[in-house]
């Protein structure tokens, strides 16, 4: 490939996304201007966990190193302690997760709402052309008398 992505979606087997684990703990400290020790101690926590190797090397992903920037800032410039920082990160998570399923079940109403249009059409489509629709007769002043006939004897 050119370098460029596919317009269908598909990726090729070198191509690398935000998730890619790439990075080792030396590059990733450096990216994120913490320690490595700092990182194994976040990993420890559960606040950032890269991906293993098969030897058990930690990889670490650019969307790793933006969490891991996020953690610095949320500890060191807001003040908040590592445990309210898992909770955030959590939290966040959470909230991601709920927007792709709203998402989800809007496609599908938007779904089931084109669907019962199209069986909507299709009854109306059926009706019968060789009936005539009702019309009420409009009210006339003329009067109508009726008498029965007299009985012979």
């Amino acid at each position: 490939m050119d370098g460029r992505r596919r317009s269908d979606g598909f990726r090729g087997p070198y191509e690398l996304t935000e998730e890619s684990p790439v990075y080792v703990i030396s590059v990733a400290a450096q990216l994120s201007g913490l320690h490595p020790q700092t990182l194994r101690q976040y990993d420890r926590l559960g606040l950032v966990s890269p991906d293993r190797t098969a030897g058990r090397g930690r990889r670490y992903s650019a969307r790793d190193i933006e969490l891991l920037r996020t953690v610095q800032q949320l500890s060191q410039d807001e003040g908040i302690n590592l445990a309210g920082i898992k909770r955030i990160i959590e939290l966040e998570n959470q909230v991601a997760a709920l927007q792709s399923r709203v998402a989800e079940l809007q496609s599908a109403v938007e779904g089931a709402a084109a669907a019962m249009q199209q069986r909507e059409a299709a009854v109306h489509a059926s009706y019968r052309r060789d009936l005539v629709p009702y019309q009420e007769v409009q009210q006339s002043s003329a009067l109508v008398v009726w008498r029965p006939k007299k009985p012979k004897d």
